[in-house]
């Protein structure tokens, strides 16, 4: 998708977004260049959430203002990385994603409060205690499906059962190279699997395998209280030439 394309998409996806959700934001910038994330090598922001507060007794849209920023240079190199790049939905998802930002601020939250939160939800998985299954996603979103939480990356990828079982390899993309684990025997409603070899850290990177179900089915266990069939395990990434 060339800028002009991308400029335009984006701006009515924004204006598609309900006012509520857009309130005390001043705006969208598109920019051309591509943005390099800070602390991960061949890896690139998508957009930002610039906030400003001004002084005042209260928070609220009139004193908590923000712009939201994209970056076309990132999509453009991520697409070329990915031929099933869907450039709407992931505009969908990064302008989505930067607006959470700013409604946090809205509500007198720190901006990392959702990085704080993953971090909680990990100490209470390593510990053998509940946690939130999806809790990685509360972390810094740095790509597509793709969630940092202080030094841990964690990919997610979802599947079908029916394609997970037909599946000859798993593959997935880091640092802008290709990459593919062993077939797990489980898939689970979701599948951590630590990258113990073949990518050195930091950061240390967490594959997700997340299993797709049908609202009907989701509705079904819901009403029946069936909580999430979970699965861990380790594996060694292989570099697919």
């Amino acid at each position: 998708m060339e800028f002009d394309a991308f400029e335009k998409e984006s701006r009515q996806v924004f204006e598609e977004i309900p006012e509520g959700f857009r309130e005390g934001v001043d705006g969208l910038t598109v920019h051309r260049r591509p943005l390099r994330h800070p602390r991960f090598p061949g890896v690139y922001t998508l957009g930002e959430c610039v906030t400003e507060s001004y002084p005042s007794s209260w928070e609220g849209p009139e004193t908590v203002r923000s712009v939201v920023l994209l970056y076309w240079g990132s999509f453009r190199a991520l697409a070329e990385l990915d031929p099933g790049f869907d450039w709407r939905e992931q505009i969908w998802e990064t302008l989505t994603h930067e607006l959470r930002h700013h409604l946090e601020s809205l509500a007198d939250r720190d901006d990392l409060v959702g990085v704080d939160y993953a971090m909680e939800q990990t100490f209470l998985r390593n510990e053998g205690l509940d946690f939130d299954p999806l809790y990685y996603r509360s972390g810094d979103r740095i790509a597509p499906d793709t969630y940092a939480v202080e030094d841990e990356v964690y990919i997610e990828q979802s599947w079908r059962k029916t394609d997970f079982d037909r599946a000859g390899r798993i593959t997935f993309q880091w640092g802008g190279r290709n990459f593919e684990i062993g077939h797990p025997v489980e898939l689970g409603d979701l599948h951590f699997i630590r990258i113990v070899d073949g990518i050195r850290p930091p950061p240390y990177i967490e594959f997700v395998l997340v299993r797709r179900s049908s609202w009907r089915e989701k509705f079904r266990r819901g009403l029946a209280g069936e909580g999430f069939e979970i699965y861990e395990s380790d594996a060694v990434a292989r570099v697919v030439e």
